[in-house]
């Protein structure tokens, strides 16, 4: 067969001639059976990716639509910059220009971003280091990084891209910005609002002007999304004071021509609240109306009130949900007024059928037993679906701490209709940890502190730590190990060796510490409910006094009295119910607890004395909270033995009565004025927690106010200065650092006394109140 040549050129799917593709393809005769395929100009790409693309198979016939196509399908795979396909003789001869590989992608002149977070965001958009080099990618992603740049307000930024060959088949990418300023808002306006101020409603926004806190909080800078965010609370925050008709009509982003300020305008239209003049519920109620009805939330005569409709549909739900129906909906009916301003409410109750579950599926856990998750599970298996044991489940697995995330949801069984599996998915993350830190608090100075720790050893679910502090008034060494299922019934056990002083911890040719405690006991925590846990223990302590010429009076007595070395056999029993919302920054509910202690005849010392604490938290508006708290311990001796006074009360500073210095309330040695503490003391502490002005709402990052109460008492002795109480008032800075919580405050006393020791400012890290 007499072969003949043509040239065939291709863009996109037009068949056009251009300068830059010349792929050829030789006519056939429709008798021409193709017998082999040559494949010419590749290097880095394997052969197989082509002919998978390749249209013409071995044995086919070759035709001018096959060749065509397969110049179209060849380029389509983006590897290559051109196609030429070509006869010899009875083979297919196709010969490619493979493009570049991208070797290397940089960025110049960034500094609001991080690179390897820019770099992620090119490969979203599928340039990436060792992908074939194409202009349209290129193209991608320089619209990405100013999208990029866009959400931190830099409206000026330019990005250009200098493309640089390495060697014959590779080529590096650098991107240079030159990010300009950032636009900051500069006014936010409203038209149409007559009801609520300008300043009431940019209270309910996240974005907002430049104010002292801008810098942390980035909320002057514009973005879509959280202005999505804001117009959604402007709506919630009409809609929750009943007006149904309230609208944003338009809103209008202005820049400057400068690019470095923006002015926000929102149309709204307000209209008339609306009074709700009756609420019912109907539909199938399951004969519990009595039981339905009191979980509404709104009443005939209020105004409507979006957030209370929507808590009193999900209080329905979730009731029926407690009685196996997973799927009930209640959908609201509204008959609205127009001309009165009324709005009737119909809540429309579906139940859907009762279902129970199958089985509960465990996923994700890598490391952590089936089991260790398993037993924190409330809903059981071949139990009624009960939504509550379901969310109370979720929430006691999130609580172990062993996961960075936990998903339980319901999933209907195939080909049946009142069957539903749970599955549990988590993530695992690393429950090891060594810490080796140094700090400084205001009341015991530099402090180094150092600890491994392990809260779920080989997957079981129990932990196991071994920690140092420094600190000058109280320094330990500690090894602890907790068994959260010491028994099958949740009975936890908690083993505790310890080694504590009142000075460092290695000394040489220094006695002036005051006591040496070397110690072990073990308790078994008992739940009574998922709040309530008992307490009983018993321990064994070796506590030695080393006196010299500086020690107070007081302790020396005790050494004349009892020895310098005096053995402790105490046994606890202990109470405790924790009902807030959160351990680390509770805004609601409430937390008892009670502990006593007993110094029992099998040791050298016969006391007793007894802790309580109570604590109370309520949000009372978004943001604000008032907590209070109070603690009180009463120790004595008996059987003629005098209270240990290595088992003393202190009180003063954060954490206590603030303005004071740390542990300096309460009774004092007569000769040397130190303050050793007392068997008796009462502590009370009222604090106002709000949002810092200009910071949004952000929960982290908070200030308060307080008043703190308390004192010390004890054997006066040998011991002055413990009149009535102290009262102070004060001030201070919260914030939830990476660290832990950091707690500053700036207290004085209300009265001032003799003889009492003042510090105004304090500042400590893990406070907790």
């Amino acid at each position: 067969m007499k072969q003949r040549a043509s040239t065939i050129c291709l863009a996109s799917a037009l068949t056009v001639c251009a300068t830059t593709l010349t792929p050829s393809i030789a006519h056939a005769d429709d008798s021409m059976i193709v017998m082999d395929i040559r494949l010419e100009g590749l290097r880095r790409i394997e052969a197989g990716t082509l002919l998978a693309n390749l249209p013409i198979k071995r044995g086919e016939v070759f035709t001018d639509d096959k060749a065509s196509a397969a110049v179209r399908a060849i380029y389509d795979t983006g590897l290559f910059n051109d196609v030429n396909v070509s006869l010899d003789g009875d083979v297919v001869v196709v010969h490619v220009v493979e493009r570049p590989a991208i070797a290397d992608i940089d960025f110049a002149g960034i500094h609001e971003f991080e690179k390897d977070n820019l770099t992620k965001a090119l490969k979203a958009v599928g340039l990436s280091r060792g992908r074939p080099f194409d202009k349209a990618l290129i193209d991608k992603a320089e619209q990405e990084l100013k999208r990029q740049y866009l959400t931190r307000g830099y409206y000026a930024a330019e990005v250009q891209t200098t493309t640089t060959p390495v060697d014959s088949g590779r080529v590096s990418i650098l991107f240079s910005v030159i990010e300009g300023p950032n636009a900051k808002i500069r006014q936010i306006n409203f038209i149409g609002n007559r009801v609520f101020s300008e300043s009431t409603l940019r209270d309910e926004m996240e974005l907002s002007t430049p104010n002292w806190f801008s810098w942390y909080t980035k909320n002057d800078l514009y973005s879509k999304e959280k202005l999505g965010a804001d117009l959604d609370r402007l709506r919630s925050y009409y809609l929750n004071r009943g007006y149904l008709e309230f609208r944003i009509d338009s809103t209008q982003v202005s820049l400057t021509p400068d690019k470095k300020e923006m002015y926000l305008t929102l149309n709204v239209h307000e209209g008339k609240p609306y009074t709700i003049t009756g609420i019912r519920l109907a539909g199938n109620l399951l004969d519990r109306e009595g039981e339905l009805t009191p979980l509404i939330g709104i009443k005939p005569g209020e105004k409507f009130s979006e957030d209370k409709l929507r808590a009193t549909t999900k209080a329905v739900v979730d009731r029926l949900g407690e009685y196996g129906y997973a799927f009930a909906t209640v959908n609201a009916v509204p008959r609205i007024d127009q001309d009165k301003h009324t709005v009737d409410l119909t809540l429309q109750v579906d139940p859907g059928r009762r279902v129970y579950v199958r089985q509960v599926n465990v996923e994700g856990n890598t490391r952590t037993r089936d089991e260790v998750i398993r037993r924190e599970m409330r809903q059981l298996e071949s139990a009624w679906f009960d939504s509550n044991r379901l969310a109370l489940s979720k929430e006691r697995v999130n609580r172990l701490g062993y996961f960075t995330d936990v998903d339980v949801t319901t999933v209907p069984v195939s080909g049946s209709n009142d069957q539903v599996d749970v599955d549990v998915k988590v993530t695992e993350k690393p429950t090891g940890a060594i810490t080796l830190g140094a700090g400084f608090s205001s009341s015991d100075k530099v402090v180094l502190s150092a600890g491994v720790s392990q809260d779920n050893v080989f997957g079981s679910g129990t932990s196991l730590a071994v920690n140092v502090n420094t600190a000058k008034t109280y320094r330990t060494l500690s090894v602890t190990q907790t068994d959260p299922y010491f028994t099958v019934d949740g009975i936890k056990r908690i083993s505790d060796v310890y080694y504590r002083t009142s000075y460092p911890l290695y000394y040489s040719n220094d006695e002036s510490f005051r006591i040496v405690s070397l110690g072990a006991d073990l308790k078994f925590g008992i739940p009574f409910s998922e709040i309530d846990t008992v307490y009983f223990g018993l321990g064994i302590e070796q506590d030695r006094f080393n006196t010299d010429s500086s020690t107070p009076q007081a302790y020396l007595d005790y050494v004349k009295e009892f020895g310098r070395v005096v053995n402790n056999v105490p046994i606890t029993a202990a109470w405790s119910r924790d009902a807030r919302d959160s351990a680390l920054m509770p805004s609601r509910g409430y937390m008892l607890q009670a502990n006593g202690e007993v110094g029992t005849p099998a040791g050298e010392t016969e006391y007793y004395k007894a802790d309580v604490q109570s604590q109370y938290y309520y949000s009372f508006a978004r943001g604000f909270i008032l907590g209070l708290n109070l603690q009180a311990g009463y120790g004595n001796g008996f059987a003629g033995k005098a209270y240990p006074i290595f088992k003393n009360y202190y009180a003063g500073g954060i954490g206590s009565v603030r303005g004071y210095e740390s542990s300096s309330l309460g009774p004092r040695d007569s000769s040397t004025g130190d303050s050793i503490g007392g068997s008796k003391m009462v502590v009370a502490n009222v604090e106002m927690t709000f949002p810092l002005p200009g910071s949004g709402w952000d929960r982290t990052l908070r200030v308060f106010t307080f008043v703190d109460a308390g004192n010390v008492w004890g054997n006066e002795g040998s011991s002055t200065g413990a009149n009535g109480l102290r009262y102070s008032y004060g001030a201070g800075l919260e914030w939830i650092s990476p660290i832990g919580p950091l707690k500053l405050s700036v207290g004085f006393p209300i009265v001032r006394h003799a003889d009492d020791k003042y510090q105004v400012f304090q500042f400590q890290i893990g406070t907790s109140f």
